[in-house]
């Protein structure tokens, strides 16, 4: 019997005498694994971005809305657009009662356009915090500081600007102490915050924050107030103050027993769990979609090495003739097969994580090359090359030797 060794130096010998024709035959298989390397190492950077980015609200922390922070269902939302707002009193009140909750802090949000000298930036966004989201906000306040109570009851005209802002206003100089103009109000700069980066394509370093008191003076409660709170230890400690949050706003807002509540807790791990539902999804039709095209690749494989077996059957003859078993021409076809497949499968596994390394160089998504998906690549592909090979293979050992020395 032949060895492997042989087999496989065979198999490479008669791809190697038909380049194109080798290359033409793995080339669906390629596409078809590539595809789905890249599907699957953009659906796990995805989970990441969405983990890191959207859903990073920082250790035991959950938000309160009036609505809810991430739509699914648009008759849900137009429901929950009559709820009534949250108010600073809502806050207030949950500060004081809360047993669970170790801070409570509120937020606001409008368009604004800044103005430093003759330099104005459009469409910035006007953050008004309580002073208690200096622990609560996952930002991270690069210089300066941030702003006190006391300077909050005042409604002290003082900011913190984001780097985007800080950079575009003062790329050479020291911005703290300096004078910006949102709107029509004029503020100092106590603080500035570390780069942030962008979620979406949509930058998130274009912002000042205002004490919440001097936001309401400058722009009243047009909308309602996002409640953020932070609870004080682990996983049970994090579910009760939820349960003690949702107790009291109930009961502050009127809602009677049995009916749903009238405003949405959203937590890092409802985002999590909600894009992870969808992702799955599209992940499903992509692999779908990515494994068609691998499957069209082995059946070209397969019509090729038929093709194959059609042209080389003086050779089979010859081979029987000399000594070689059925077991042996079965071995050859299939390691042909194999081979096939294993080159383009690796091919198709570079160009997936080429296609991930360039996006994540490029861009600041942060797509995830792991070696799990390299090692399906090729086992797929294996598969694929033993399923569409075993025909040929098995139709080229039955031939009779005699016949087939016939044959011209």
């Amino acid at each position: 019997m032949i060895g492997i060794s042989d087999n496989l130096w065979l198999a490479a010998d008669s791809i190697r005498a038909h380049k194109l024709r080798a290359a033409l035959t793995v080339l669906g298989l390629t596409m078809g694994v590539a595809t789905l390397i890249a599907v699957m190492t953009l659906v796990q950077g995805a989970n990441l971005y969405v983990e890191h980015k959207i859903a990073d609200l920082g250790t035991n922390v959950f938000r309160i809305a009036r609505t809810p922070f991430a739509i699914t269902d648009f008759t849900v939302v137009t429901k929950a657009l009559r709820n009534r707002f949250l108010y600073m009193e809502d806050v207030d009140a949950l500060a004081e009662t809360c047993r669970h909750c170790q801070l409570v802090g509120a937020s606001l949000n409008s368009s604004i356009s800044v103005r430093y000298k003759d330099h104005e930036i459009q469409d910035a966004t006007l953050y008004g915090h309580t002073p208690t989201m200096a622990t609560i906000d996952t930002r991270t306040v690069a210089l300066g500081r941030y702003f006190t109570e006391v300077e909050d009851r005042h409604a002290s005209a003082v900011c913190l600007i984001g780097d985007h802002l800080a950079q575009e206003f003062f790329p050479d100089s020291d911005p703290l102490g300096r004078i910006v103009r949102a709107g029509s109000a004029e503020f100092l700069v106590i603080g500035t915050f570390e780069k942030i980066g962008s979620v979406l394509g949509q930058d998130q370093d274009t912002f000042l924050v205002i004490p919440m008191r001097t936001y309401l003076k400058l722009r009243g409660q047009r909308n309602s107030i996002t409640v953020q709170v932070k609870a004080e230890g682990g996983e049970p400690l994090f579910s009760l103050a939820q349960d003690d949050a949702r107790r009291i706003l109930r009961a502050r807002r009127h809602v009677p027993a049995g009916r749903d509540d009238d405003f949405f807790i959203g937590t890092a791990q409802s985002y999590i769990s909600l894009w992870q539902s969808i992702s799955s999804a599209f992940f499903a039709v992509f692999v779908m979609i990515s494994s068609i095209s691998a499957v069209v690749g082995g059946i070209v494989i397969m019509n090729v090495m038929l093709v194959s077996v059609t042209e080389r059957t003086k050779e089979i003859g010859v081979r029987r003739a000399v000594g070689a078993t059925q077991a042996d021409v079965l071995h050859q076809f299939l390691a042909e097969s194999v081979l096939q497949c294993l080159i383009g499968g690796g091919v198709g596994v570079l160009m997936g994580f080429g296609c991930a390394l360039a996006l994540r160089t490029l861009t600041d998504f942060p797509a995830a090359v792991q070696t799990w998906v390299a090692i399906l690549g090729v086992v797929l592909s294996s598969i694929i090359g033993l399923f569409f090979g075993i025909y040929p293979a098995v139709k080229a050992s039955k031939l009779d030797p005699v016949v087939a020395l016939r044959t011209e």
